[in-house]
């Protein structure tokens, strides 16, 4: 089994420390170590460096090598460009499928914060042995929730399909968009429903006959690039045939069209570290507590999370659930609720054509 980690996304949530050029997930946010390595960290919990491959763009490969030295350079998968989730997803299966095309492989994101790590890969090797057994069908990884959550997506279960140990494996029904507040109440108290952190795991041959059946043309492109891998017109033929991919989302693209799921139940202390106010969750005790990091100095003020990262003494009067982000050339406050929105910001930079700032 093989575990492909996707860095190659920007983290616009997360400015003004995560940057175009310097994403977050090269970035520390939760303590001195990046979220690129913590998830390497973890999954070497059950992987060796051979056997994870990184997938990334041209632009950050570097801040990654010097990060993950222990990657083998033959395990960097290359994005000439951004194409969004399912062209990042089949360059690396294209790449897995040359060596070996009945690889399971299991697709895990760069910047999720897990609890309990030794859980994580637990349920990550049984959903590689589910994947085995029943190689025509795509297996998920589903999270159990614990609130009302509106910021992310949810798989419906079904029915039981087969029982491991002590563990369930369901049918799935589909996957469900991001819900208003009222149905995440009504999810919340119905089995059936698991956030979708999207842990994918297939056959490599089966998945890309879902490439070929779903998305013809992109299939296409990465059919042409397969047969480059290994000749002295790889780079050539990759950045030619890449280019011409159509960006889109592996879960619009493919995941949402496809009947053939199963779903393996979890708890293992998830989050999506996509906006401030996760973070502030992951790192405080309690709602009132501030999470703070470099120098602050706070009368009458909580539940905030303020990070100074230039060595300047920031101090706080009378300041109440506030995110306050300072860097080298940017200071970033607002309402913790409304972390969320700093895509906003990133919006008025380009109008205002600020580009030095992105």
């Amino acid at each position: 089994m093989k575990a492909v980690i996707l860095a190659g996304g920007v983290g616009t949530r997360l400015w003004p420390l995560s940057r175009k050029n310097s994403p977050k997930q090269v970035k520390p946010f939760i303590d001195e170590e990046t979220l690129l390595q913590k998830t390497y960290k973890r999954v070497r919990l059950g992987f060796s460096p051979k056997d994870i491959f990184i997938s990334t763009n041209e632009l950050f490969a570097e801040l990654i090598r010097e990060q993950l030295p222990d990657i083998p350079e033959t395990n960097f998968i290359l994005e000439p460009e951004r194409k969004d989730t399912a062209a990042a997803v089949g360059l690396a299966a294209v790449k897995i499928h040359k060596q070996n095309p009945q690889e399971i492989i299991v697709t895990i994101n760069s910047d999720h914060y897990i609890r309990d790590e030794k859980e994580f890969i637990r349920i990550i090797k049984l959903g590689g042995r589910v994947a085995r057994q029943n190689p025509d069908y795509t297996v998920l990884i589903g999270i159990n929730p614990t609130f009302p959550a509106t910021g992310y997506g949810y798989i419906k279960m079904e029915s039981v399909f087969t029982k491991i140990g002590k563990d369930q494996i369901f049918r799935a029904e589909k996957f469900v968009e991001k819900p208003t507040l009222l149905k995440a109440r009504r999810y919340l108290k119905n089995w059936q429903y698991l956030w979708n952190p999207a842990y994918f795991i297939w056959r490599i041959d089966k998945l890309l006959n879902l490439y070929k059946k779903y998305l013809p043309p992109m299939y296409q492109h990465l059919h042409v690039i397969e047969k480059a891998l290994g000749t002295k017109k790889e780079k050539e033929i990759l950045k030619k045939e890449f280019s011409r991919i159509k960006p889109i989302s592996i879960d619009y693209g493919i995941m949402e069209k496809i009947s053939k799921m199963l779903v393996i139940p979890a708890n293992f202390g998830w989050a999506d570290v996509g906006d401030w106010q996760v973070i502030k969750n992951i790192l405080s005790k309690n709602e009132e507590e501030n999470v703070t990091r470099g120098k602050h100095i706070g009368v009458d003020s909580s539940g905030n999370l303020i990070y100074s990262l230039t060595g300047k003494l920031i101090t706080t009067l009378g300041v109440k659930n506030m995110v306050i982000i300072e860097t080298e050339d940017a200071i970033m406050i607002c309402p913790k609720e409304r972390a969320q929105e700093i895509k906003k910001i990133i919006e008025k930079l380009k109008e205002e054509k600020l580009e030095e700032y992105l």
